[in-house]
């Protein structure tokens, strides 16, 4: 293969559809290989920092290479820095599954190439995304309010960082539309106030900081001892609040926790929220997919109450990145405080107000085809094929959590609601991070940890396409076997890990 920095001898041109035609096999080749293939990677090997931008000539080209030097580059350049978070060994963080359909449905995208930030610059990828997001209301069964056919409707955002950014910016409007102190002023010089637990994501604090309320007013509410927060202090901590002059105005509940799945109490935060006004926002992230199963729909409880409702396919259901569902119960909140137009963007069926305009419901203006990797998945893997997925990893956790519990060394952090199992060692948190350096360092699998009430915890995430009965099984051989070898504080460490 040529070198990247000899001349090339001829003039090389964009694609044309032939050529294009041809590549593209060749990726689809490449892309299906890896997949199948993956399994007999390590999970992650990372290189040395800045060894990949080592292997990347200093400046751009000034002639064009051809396709096949590029594809050819994945191998050599790309793959050598790629943490495989499609292996069926990976259970760290969160799954992040990506599906044939649902890359297919991103290419058809990519493909079309449309701007979708009004209905009438591509009717098609506004009503698709529509549609498939009341399907998603009727199978999850999730509240009507949250149907298009209502005052309410869905909307794809890029992540949950995002939709909790425009939730918040719209409870802000709404907190200053109507709040008024005892003399009849509003909202103007008090310092609005916004709450979630202390196991909540960090997107809440990044969403305060964007939208002007800032960190000193997010108030982080401690959690009992199953990390759910605690409305007794929530409520105190409102009630202090508005005692304080300050303005209270958004909540934020967490259905499965970043750190160890806990759900909050949202029927009774949503108690609070109606005596106070608040805008009750509900964050599913990962768990939200479980509500596919009836047995599992503990997960949309009290979200009749709520104003806002997320989850990401990207994570449990095979869509990949980035693709979160945002439900709202009044689209006209959205609309009030996010909608800005200008003459250029004027048209006649904005002004019917027949059709939807997606550019209104978040916070950039331009949006792409997004829908068509959901709709992909939904079609193929159908209503039955996702719930087979869910209960399928909730069962390999449960048999881990059992050997877990059956095992004297280690001990269950909490239990697990559905697919995240929690543990800790015995012996304490130099014992656990042992457990964790021997998991990473094995090449077979990878987890996570988190700290919660003080303890270093082992996370046992489990949701990847490819993981089966078998790979839930040979993780949990290599922890009980290594978890009681270790019982010792004496164990050696095992060697320094790149990874």
């Amino acid at each position: 293969m040529p070198s990247h920095d000899e001349s090339p001898t001829s003039q090389h041109h964009p694609l044309n559809a032939e050529t294009f035609r041809r590549a593209g096999h060749a990726l689809i080749d490449w892309i299906a290989d890896y997949r199948e293939t993956i399994a007999s990677r390590p999970v992650a090997q990372l290189p040395h920092p800045g060894a990949i931008r080592a292997k990347i000539p200093t400046h751009a080209p000034e002639h064009g290479e051809p396709i096949t030097r590029i594809l050819a580059d994945l191998d050599t350049i790309v793959m050598p820095g790629i943490v495989h978070w499609q292996h069926p060994g990976w259970f760290a963080y969160f799954p992040a599954n990506s599906s044939y359909e649902s890359i297919l449905g991103e290419l058809a995208s990519a493909g079309l190439g449309v701007q979708g930030m009004l209905w009438s610059t591509s009717p098609a990828c506004t009503e698709i995304e529509t549609h498939v997001l009341d399907w998603l209301v009727h199978a999850m069964a999730l509240p009507e309010r949250f149907l298009s056919s209502g005052a309410g409707g869905g909307v794809l955002q890029d992540t949950a960082s995002s939709a909790a950014l425009v939730a918040l910016v719209a409870a802000r409007e709404r907190a200053s539309a109507f709040a008024t102190d005892a003399r009849g002023v509003g909202a103007f010089g008090r310092s609005m106030v916004a709450y979630t637990s202390d196991q909540a994501h960090s997107s809440i604090e990044k969403a305060a900081r964007l939208a002007g309320i800032g960190k000193d007013f997010v108030r982080l509410i401690p959690v009992d001892a199953t990390g759910a927060m605690r409305v007794e202090l929530l409520e105190a901590e409102v009630a202090r609040d508005r005692a304080l002059g300050h303005l209270p105005a958004f909540v934020s509940a967490t259905v499965g926790t970043t750190g160890v799945n806990a759900m909050d109490p949202v029927e009774d935060i949503a108690r609070i929220c109606r005596a106070h006004n608040l805008w009750l926002h509900v964050d599913a992230a990962m768990s939200g997919t479980a509500a596919f199963c009836e047995e599992f729909r503990f997960v949309t409880a009290g979200a009749s109450h709520a104003d806002s409702w997320c989850f990401n396919p990207h994570k449990w259901m095979p869509v990949n990145f980035d693709c979160d569902v945002l439900w709202v119960a009044d689209r006209a909140e959205l609309v009030r405080a996010l909608s800005v137009l200008p003459e250029y963007l004027r048209n006649a069926a904005t002004e019917s107000g027949k059709v939807i305009d997606y550019r209104d419901w978040q916070i950039p203006l331009g949006r792409r085809f997004r829908a068509l990797k959901l709709w992909f998945v939904l079609r193929s893997f159908g209503l039955e094929g996702l719930r087979a997925l869910v209960r399928g990893h909730v069962a390999m956790a449960r048999e881990l959590e059992a050997r877990v519990r059956s095992c004297d060394a280690l001990e269950l952090v909490v239990d697990a609601p559905l697919n995240l199992v929690c543990m800790a060692h015995r012996a304490g948190d130099e014992a656990t991070q042992r457990l964790i350096n021997v998991v990473n360092g094995d090449g077979r699998f990878f987890v996570s940890h988190c700290r919660f009430h003080g303890k270093l915890v082992l996370r046992v995430s489990i949701g990847a396409l490819a993981t089966t009965p078998e790979h839930v099984r040979a993780l949990g051989d290599l922890l009980i076997s290594n978890a009681n070898a270790c019982v010792s504080s004496s164990c050696a460490s095992p060697a320094e890990s790149t990874r």
